[in-house]
């Protein structure tokens, strides 16, 4: 009995032991846009692994396109007493009182894929080169349709990303007059927003010659509204992204191009960036990250199984 008693006495201790070296440990938040999106999924991931690399956890909130349930994220991950946010604002702009409630608490943000419009309240901005993504689906348009036509656009007025994609998209069309924007609309990145749109645009601009679509949920959705109307034949559509799935239309012939991000690597800057502040090493207010363009001509260098 009494060597029973000393052995769960020294299994308690270890537990204890345990359980204080993980308390111990650093403790991250995160809420994206939405969850719905696989791009975050994955960045998530990279951010999750990179942060249990150093013995520390992450929690994760999804506000499901909802900025005022982001607002309550933010201010519950604040309450919880997280060293770090990572944030992907469904919102740029309506995102500020979060972004107040962790500054105030001297809790840095660091923002990952998209900005905020309040910089002042934000540590770091970890996003890829959303206007180089724009200008490249724009290049590679002008070149493959030089007698111009109609465009269409569907993108998302909200995020700084879509922001930024679109409008280069535009300022580089604007100097050839032989293009035109027919219809500019929002699809919120949103694949099931897309699609009815799409179906709409379709008896308005019969003959459309190119889609730029902010990002690759919203290209699939356009996509399959175009095949199912027997209207996908001589349209050029363009995503952002660079997900698996696009790189398969591409590949099979139903997609023109994406400017490929990379979540893997966003991730893992975004949390080098976190360990740098939270050491009091001054890192950069904007780290950009590249995109490259991909078309049937390069997509079997980068594969289509995985993201790059």
């Amino acid at each position: 009995m009494k060597k029973l008693f000393v052995l769960l006495l020294a299994v308690s201790l270890i537990v204890s032991a345990s359980s204080a070296a993980f308390a111990q440990g650093r403790k991250f938040g995160a809420t994206y846009m939405t969850m719905n999106n696989p791009f975050f999924g994955v960045m998530n991931d990279a951010i999750k692994a990179a942060v249990e690399a150093n013995g520390d956890t992450l929690i994760t909130l999804d506000p499901a396109l909802d900025a005022v349930k982001q607002i309550s994220q933010i201010e519950d991950l604040v309450a919880q007493g997280v060293d770090a946010i990572f944030l992907n604002p469904v919102d740029w702009q309506a995102v500020a009182p979060g972004l107040l409630a962790a500054h105030e608490a001297n809790i840095p943000i660091i923002n990952v894929d998209a900005a905020v419009y309040d910089e002042q309240y934000v540590a770091c901005i970890v996003a890829s080169d959303n206007l180089s993504a724009g200008l490249l689906c724009a290049e590679d348009m002008l070149k493959r349709l030089p007698k111009g036509g109609k465009a269409v656009i569907l993108g998302h007025p909200t995020t700084k990303t879509g922001i930024d994609r679109i409008a280069k998209f535009k300022e580089t069309i604007e100097a050839h007059p032989e293009f035109t924007i027919a219809i500019e609309d929002s699809s919120e990145g949103q694949l099931e927003i897309a699609m009815p749109k799409m179906e709409n645009i379709i008896q308005a601009v019969p003959d459309m010659k190119v889609v730029m679509c902010v990002n690759d949920p919203t290209a699939l959705g356009v996509i399959q509204a175009l095949r199912a109307a027997n209207a996908l034949e001589g349209v050029l559509i363009y995503g952002v992204d660079g997900s698996p799935d696009a790189k398969k239309m591409i590949k099979a012939g139903m997609m023109t191009g994406t400017a490929a991000q990379s979540p893997i690597n966003i991730g893992k800057i975004g949390v080098e960036m976190a360990y740098k502040i939270l050491a009091g090493e001054k890192v950069d207010k904007h780290v950009p990250v590249p995109v490259t363009l991909i078309t049937a001509e390069n997509v079997d260098q980068f594969g289509v199984d995985n993201w790059q």
